[in-house]
Formats: C-alpha cells, sequence, structure tokens
C-alpha cells in the first residue's frame, strides 16, 4: 500500500502552506504520495527517480513538479541531495497577476507532470550551473522565513515562492531540449487564452499555435486541462466576471462585453451553468 503524507504531518501546526525541506543527503524513505504539491531541485548526486512503474536517472539540476495524487519515490541514491519546495496550491494565489501568462508555467507545473510518462522525463526541467544558484538562493530566502515566522512573514514566503516559481517558469521557457519545446507550444495556446480570453479566439486559432493536429490537440489538451479548449476559455471569461463583478459597479452587460461575451444573455446563461448562480447573485453576495 503507497503512504500518503498529509499535510498535518509536514505543515506547521499554524497551517501555513508552504514548507520548505532539504535531503542532505537524500535517505530512503519508501513509495509515497502528498496531499499537496511539491517542488523538487536536485542540488548535487544521483539517483533514480521512481514514480510507480517507471524510473528515471536523476543528476544535478534535475527541477520538476510531483503532484499530490503521483506517487514517488528515490532509490539507487549516490550522494543525492534535494530541496522540497512543499506547497498547497488550493491555499495560494497561484493566479496571481500576469503568472498564467508565462508558457513555462503550464510547461513545467501542468503539461511536464502528465507527459512524465510519455517523455520518459526527458521533457524535465534541466537547471544550468547560474540558474540553479539562483534557484537555491530563492529557497534560502524563502525558508529563513519559514525558520523566522516574524510579523508579515505570510507575505514574504508567498511572494518569494511566486518568485521562485516564475523563476523557474522563464527557465522553463529558455529550454532547447526538443521535448521541452513541443510542451512549449501546447503551453502557448494555453497562454494564449490567458492573454487573450477577452478576444475573439478559434479553436483553429489554438491549434495552430500548438502545431498539432486537431484531432491530437483537442485530445491533449481536454486530458490535460480537463476541458475542451473553448469550454475552458470560457471558464475564463467567467472567472474574469467574478472579479469584475466583485471590484467594480459596472453594469453586467458591460462586464458581459469587457470579458468576451457579445450576447448578456448568453453570458448570463453561461455564468450559471459555471458557477450555480447568476451574475446579479454574485454581486448581491459581495455587497
Amino acid at each position: 500500500m503507497i503512504r500518503k503524507l498529509r499535510k498535518q504531518d509536514w505543515f506547521h501546526e499554524d497551517g501555513f502552506p508552504i514548507v520548505v525541506e532539504r535531503r542532505d543527503p537524500q535517505q530512503p524513505f519508501g513509495l509515497h504520495s502528498h496531499e499537496f504539491s511539491e517542488i523538487v531541485i536536485i542540488t548535487g548526486g544521483k539517483g533514480v527517480h521512481l514514480t510507480g512503474e517507471d524510473s528515471y536517472e536523476l543528476v544535478t539540476g534535475d527541477t520538476f513538479v510531483i503532484g499530490g495524487e503521483r506517487p514517488h519515490d528515490y532509490l539507487n541514491m549516490d550522494r543525492l541531495r534535494l530541496i522540497n519546495v512543499m506547497f498547497d496550491a488550493n491555499e495560494l494565489p497561484m493566479n496571481f497577476s500576469d503568472l498564467n501568462s508565462l508558457s513555462g508555467y503550464h510547461a513545467l507545473f501542468t503539461l511536464e507532470p502528465a507527459w512524465r510518462k510519455r517523455h520518459m522525463f526527458n521533457s524535465r526541467l534541466q537547471l544550468t550551473p547560474v540558474e540553479l544558484i539562483e534557484a537555491v538562493r530563492l529557497a534560502d530566502q524563502l525558508e529563513a522565513e519559514l525558520d523566522d515566522r516574524a510579523a508579515g512573514f505570510g507575505v514574504m514566503a508567498t511572494t518569494t515562492l511566486l518568485q521562485l516559481v516564475t523563476f523557474l517558469s522563464r527557465c522553463y521557457s529558455r529550454s532547447r531540449n526538443p521535448q521541452s519545446k513541443s510542451l512549449l507550444r501546447i503551453a502557448e495556446a494555453i497562454t494564449h487564452l490567458e492573454r487573450h480570453y477577452s478576444d475573439p479566439i478559434t479553436l483553429d486559432e489554438l491549434i495552430e499555435i500548438s502545431g498539432m493536429s486537431r484531432r491530437n490537440f483537442i485530445r491533449t489538451f481536454e486530458s490535460i486541462m480537463g476541458s475542451p479548449p473553448i469550454k475552458y476559455l470560457i471558464r475564463l471569461r467567467i472567472r474574469r466576471a467574478c472579479q469584475l463583478l466583485q471590484q467594480t459597479d459596472d453594469s453586467i452587460t458591460r462586464i458581459a462585453l469587457a470579458v468576451g461575451f457579445s450576447d448578456s444573455n448568453y453570458f448570463s446563461r453561461q455564468f450559471r451553468l459555471v458557477t450555480g448562480s447568476s451574475p446579479r447573485d454574485v454581486r448581491k453576495q459581495n455587497a
């Protein structure tokens, strides 16, 4: 039976959703999964990363993300050293500002974990020595805030984690690995949706950006993102509309137009399908 690591056993008693754990060296642990996600940065040595039935060689600079439900372990360790940055994405502002506009973010945090088996781990992020130094510096800064827990540590730790996530995402965007580039093409289609959700966007436009066949793109997008591309676009628009309903006094019709709907009645129907409430109800609740 695969052991599942629980938040209450690994996170601070105050419930703050970020933890830094250093393994210097990594010790035998056993196959396990988590109730949280983690960024793994290999800082030295080598070993084998086991993910259920598959195993992959690890070397210094390898950086990857493990989702909560994905079991993993380390074998054949030769002075393997690593940093685990554990976090609960559901309790953090992972949609902050323009983070979702980075193709490297979607590639590293969503696409690479989903395609790890297909790509045999070859699309992982491989940090250069200079990039590794900067990633470790940010992890050190994050760990110091979490250790001190001085007033305001929550803000500092959250922003430092977002700095680390952004830095790693930019590193992935610069990757020259052919398989990483193939993930970045799909990520660019997702990024296009995030950046231009209020503009008219067609499926053919997204397919062209991805460089994939129509059938393969739709199937891949839905399997990774959980919905077809156009349905994902509608959800993006509704999410932004919710923010505008709560943050502005603009009319519902004006908000519908602002997020990309040309028909306010169609907007209201889609809004209710996605949220279970009407735009008017959401605004009243916020008031």
